[in-house]
């Protein structure tokens, strides 16, 4: 018998929502999300799973969390990060850790990334009798999928387990995503000279050398837009510049500036081709202002993602969703979870509110969502 101390959907949810999560290299910021891997450890016990907790060495007490009904061969993992993106207070109309509903939207920070649908699982578990599933179910929690996927990283070099398939949750629009672009953190940091603002005539501003940064990346970001990879004119690259910070005063010569970007690729192409293509567009001002200049990744890089279509279970799950596989821009933990086995990405949401003030899920995915897990689960482990 299942606890009757398990809460309702929706009441998983506002917990779950709750509980700050923020992943971020800004220690400042930055959350354990323990609190959370704890009240999912609670449910998933209440449900009768084993249920194994894993922290994670050299993060702010971060956690990984692996619920399982059994170890055997085969099966289907359900797998999602527990973290969130930072968020700026001045730009939410709703308090980001209260789960609000207005006008059939359910609003809140990680709504649909990718908090929601841990949520729907611990809703669809309680409906399934576990114990009678003749294949094993393990669902995973990660820790810092937003920053260096450590927790989906350490996850897959210390498991023994090979399911038959995998499907990562994040929102997708009830789409079922086979390949994704992969991509590279990068912080460019300049040292130029400090000083008066009235003499210029042999000082280094910062701020300007960095303009040059920019104005070289754009230039390489408008060269692969004109060179389109299909029909659909999806970039080669896609350049993003995510944060500046320099400077203290207008009257002051900027002495310091560092920049966050992130570069994203296709799977056509790779981390060493991306790194090249940087450095070329950059060389004429790295080649000048070599002891001014420093390049480096903020984290390791994630490569692209393509799960191959021609895999039995993929086909499978393609038939039980009556849905074509497609590619999307974005990237997932789906690089490393696919060393285990095949790997699929498919959730309720739309990626277009993830990262963004006001983050919501619209109540209308809710219902097929939970149909569409209930299936997948009855289908894969009976």
């Amino acid at each position: 018998m299942i606890s009757k101390k398990l809460p309702s959907f929706i009441e998983c949810y506002r917990k779950l929502i709750s509980i700050p999560t923020i992943s971020s290299i800004d220690q400042s910021m930055d959350c354990s999300n323990k609190f959370l891997i704890d009240s999912l450890a609670n449910w998933f016990n209440d449900l009768g799973l084993n249920v194994e907790l894993y922290s994670i060495s050299n993060t702010r007490n971060k956690f990984n969390l692996l619920a399982k009904t059994r170890n055997d061969l085969g099966g289907l993992m359900l797998t999602g990060h527990t973290d969130t993106v930072p968020f700026d207070a001045n730009y939410w109309k709703y308090d980001p850790f209260v789960l609000t509903e207005f006008n059939n939207k359910l609003y809140g920070l990680g709504a649909v990334d990718m908090k929601g649908f841990f949520a729907l699982i611990v809703d669809v578990l309680r409906n399934i009798e576990l114990k009678k599933l003749k294949k094993p179910l393990y669902i995973l929690a990660t820790a810092d999928e937003e920053t260096t996927m450590i927790g989906a990283n350490d996850f897959v070099k210390s498991t023994t387990l090979k399911p038959d398939i995998a499907i990562i949750g994040e929102p997708t629009s009830l789409k079922l995503v086979y390949e994704h672009r992969g991509y590279i953190p990068i912080i460019v940091s300049i040292r130029g000279d400090s000083g008066h603002s009235s003499n210029l005539s042999h000082s280094v501003n910062s701020i300007e050398l960095m303009q040059k940064v920019i104005s070289n990346l754009i230039r390489l970001r408008n060269i692969t837009e004109k060179n389109p990879i299909n029909q659909h004119t999806r970039p080669c690259l896609i350049v993003n510049f995510g944060c500046i910070k320099g400077g203290d005063i207008a009257n002051r010569i900027c002495p310091y500036c560092e920049l966050y970007l992130d570069i994203r690729f296709v799977s056509t192409t790779n981390i060493d081709t991306v790194n090249k293509l940087i450095d070329q567009i950059l060389k004429p001002i790295t080649n000048k202002w070599s002891d001014r200049i420093t390049i480096e990744t903020l984290y390791p890089p994630i490569s692209s993602y393509k799960c191959c279509i021609d895999n039995i279970f993929v086909r499978k799950m393609q038939k039980l969703l009556n849905k074509n596989l497609e590619s999307v821009d974005y990237c997932t933990e789906a690089p490393f979870i696919q060393k285990l086995c095949p790997t699929l990405i498919f959730g309720a949401g739309s990626i277009n509110q993830a990262h963004q003030p006001n983050e919501f899920m619209h109540m209308s995915y809710i219902k097929p969502a939970y149909k569409n897990i209930y299936s997948i689960i009855n289908y894969f482990c009976n």
